[in-house]
């Protein structure tokens, strides 16, 4: 337990909710509380499944009556969100996403990877500004300002891919411009988006919603959790994250309500994505696959993206089934399976699910049954442990549907049993090991370079302790909360501490302070660039990694790590110009999917108004900051300056 909350475990509000099975659930209390579920709790005893099934009918026919009008579902460009099954969250600075060396976006890339580990994206968030935003006044909107990112997007597009921007409401503390939906409207319009994402939101306000319909005809609007039952009308899509489900999957009560929204369920802290993925197939809807959570890691299993495979197909190729078909939940419930039926133009689609770790057989009663995975028979499916299957029944005289077929050779690539096996898929972790910075040629190195004040690191074997708030990027190595249901305070941005052994091989010599916009300027003249800034006092900012490195080498020396800036800083003699400003380091590392760079020192500015921002505020030289690295020019920052450091071997004539 941590703070009165046991964070492995779902909270009170977030359990399925029980459907009364002697009470009036058109009207009433009850009927209240039903428009409040997540999820509706199957029943405990299967012989009350016939008056549970009536019961949720009288529900939805109540709701209706109470909530039913105007509907953005009957407008034809708001269609593709139904279809929306697949979403991926994805940072825009993923290394699969993005090209550091060519400083370009790869759309392509990523989608190639989703297609061949889970089956294909229908959507992509593409997440731009938290965990950065904070670091200075630049604002949720200025983070989706990238040269590119409208290519990008329309790439996406045209491969069949949805795109959504990210809203932040709690972006306040920086820089204004226009209003939210003002900005939030040009941004759709901008980059070419379809749908919105709303961070930290159940739903959009009405204004809002009137300024993105008029920004993007059939846009969708998506938020983080629990949609009301009297938003679902002009909300197409929402998360089904926190649903804690009863033992045997219940119904999504947005999805028992209108049959066209469209619902992704997300854990994005679980290793084990069995038992959204069972409720998703079992009520026909999405899932999200969120592998890097703000810088990070957290992939999914082998088996779970075995899974996806074998539902996405189906999902697809019955688009109709799900949205138009007659839905009985629950027609299976022999342990370890479940299932439920879809039956459509004298068709019923059979959804399975297998509770258990072992595989198992389910017979098929009757004839006219079409197999759809490889393996299966008329007869027999098999259903892979904790895994899905389906199949498809045709009445007679029907005629066949041609989604058979289809689906059918869309699955003949997948095995008729994938590994049940519960292996994790990990980065390519590695940590960038401090670096000179870029070979500087000779024209790039500075004739002379003005001696400089120096604070000497001697070499030797220290224990570095180091302070951190921790957010959900984590810090050095691995995710902070795995398996956790909601990380929330006091673990949820929380200072802590950890002891770090590190070893000093020979003296560096850190400089006493940042380098100047005087002496920065000097060197963007020399390289043919100018700055208006030149005061010889004020550190130099705005200034990117890439480019404080070559400086540093331009100068002869390179970025001290933040172990020598840690040491040089508790030393006599090291200052600190003003304004004060976080200073770069030569600490990157890389997951392969996530940049970043340690910051040390903290900046004067401090961006008030949600712990979501980054860290502000002239820090202790423990403290230490971990800064995703964004590409195109964006980590330059007014908050970030550098100082620089030379080794024995390159120092000789400098002053300590």
């Amino acid at each position: 337990m941590s703070g009165g909350f046991d964070p492995l475990r779902p909270r009170e509000f977030d359990l399925p909710t029980r459907v009364p099975l002697e009470t009036d659930l058109a009207v009433g209390d009850a009927a209240l509380t039903l428009d409040d579920a997540k999820i509706f709790a199957a029943p405990a005893d299967f012989g009350d499944l016939a008056r549970w099934r009536a019961q949720l009918t009288a529900w939805r026919n109540g709701a209706w009556a109470r909530h039913l009008g105007p509907s953005r579902y009957d407008d034809g460009a708001s269609a593709w969100a139904s279809r929306c099954f697949a979403v991926a969250q994805v940072w825009l600075w993923d290394e699969l996403f993005f090209d550091f060396e060519a400083q370009r976006f790869t759309p392509g890339r990523f989608l190639a990877d989703a297609r061949g580990r889970f089956g294909g994206l229908d959507g992509i968030v593409l997440w731009h500004a938290y965990p950065v935003i904070g670091i200075d006044n630049r604002n949720q909107w200025d983070f989706y300002n990238v040269p590119g990112l409208a290519d990008a997007a329309a790439e996406l597009r045209a491969a069949g891919v949805a795109v959504f921007l990210a809203y932040m409401p709690w972006d306040t503390g920086t820089r204004r411009g226009g209003d939210d939906a003002t900005e939030l409207a040009a941004a759709v319009r901008r980059i070419g988006a379809d749908s919105v994402f709303l961070d930290t939101l159940k739903k959009a306000d009405r204004t809002l919603v009137e300024v993105l319909d008029a920004a993007r005809p059939g846009i969708g609007l998506e938020g983080e959790s629990k949609l009301t039952t009297g938003r679902i009308a002009d909300h197409t899509l929402s998360w089904a994250q926190w649903f804690a489900d009863s033992d045997t999957p219940g119904v999504l009560r947005a999805r028992w309500f209108e049959r066209r929204h469209m619902q992704h369920h997300i854990r994005r802290w679980h290793r084990n994505h069995a038992e959204e993925l069972r409720s998703a197939w079992l009520n026909g809807v999405g899932i999200v696959v969120w592998e890097v959570v703000f810088g990070s890691w957290v992939g999914w299993n082998d088996r779970d993206a075995a899974t996806l495979r074998r539902m996405l197909p189906v999902q697809r190729g019955f688009h109709r089934w799900l949205v138009e078909g007659e839905w009985t939940p629950l027609t299976v419930t022999t342990a370890p399976l479940v299932g439920s039926t879809f039956e459509l133009d004298g068709a019923t689609l059979l959804l399975l699910a297998n509770t258990s770790g072992s595989d198992a057989e389910y017979r098929l009663a009757g004839s006219g049954w079409a197999a759809l995975h490889v393996g299966d028979t008329a007869d027999t499916v098999t259903v892979p442990a904790n895994g899905i299957a389906a199949a498809v029944r045709v009445r007679p005289g029907a005629e066949v549907p041609g989604e058979i077929g289809r689906v059918q050779a869309a699955l003949a690539g997948e095995p008729a049993q994938h590994d049940a096996s519960f292996r994790h898929r990990s980065a390519r972790r590695r940590s960038a090991p401090p670096r000179t910075g870029p070979a500087a040629p000779a024209f790039l190195r500075a004739d002379t370079v003005p001696p400089m004040d120096t604070v000497t690191v001697p070499p030797g074997q220290y224990t570095l302790t180091v302070r951190f708030r921790m957010r959900e990027t984590g810090m050095y190595d691995g995710a902070p909360y795995v398996d956790e249901w909601k990380p929330l305070s006091p673990r949820l941005h929380d200072q802590r501490t950890l002891d770090r052994s590190v070893v000093i091989p020979h003296p560096v010599r850190v400089a006493a302070a940042e380098v100047t916009e005087a002496e920065y300027a000097r060197f963007l003249d020399a390289i043919g660039e100018h700055t208006e800034a030149r005061d010889p006092g004020r550190p130099a900012t705005k200034v990117t990694f890439a480019r404080a490195r070559e400086y540093a080498a331009w100068a002869g020396g390179r970025l001290p790590s933040e172990d020598e800036w840690q040491l040089a800083a508790i030393r006599p003699g090291f200052v600190r110009r003003t304004p004060e400003v976080w200073n770069w380091t030569e600490s990157e590392h890389s997951d392969g999917r996530t940049r970043f760079v340690m910051l040390k020192g903290g900046s004067a500015y401090r961006c008030e108004g949600s712990n979501w921002y980054f860290d502000g505020g002239v820090q202790h030289p423990e403290f230490s900051a971990k800064l995703l690295l964004p590409g195109l020019g964006l980590d330059a920052s007014t908050s970030i300056g550098f100082r620089i450091c030379t080794d024995p071997a390159t120092d000789e004539g400098e002053t300590g």
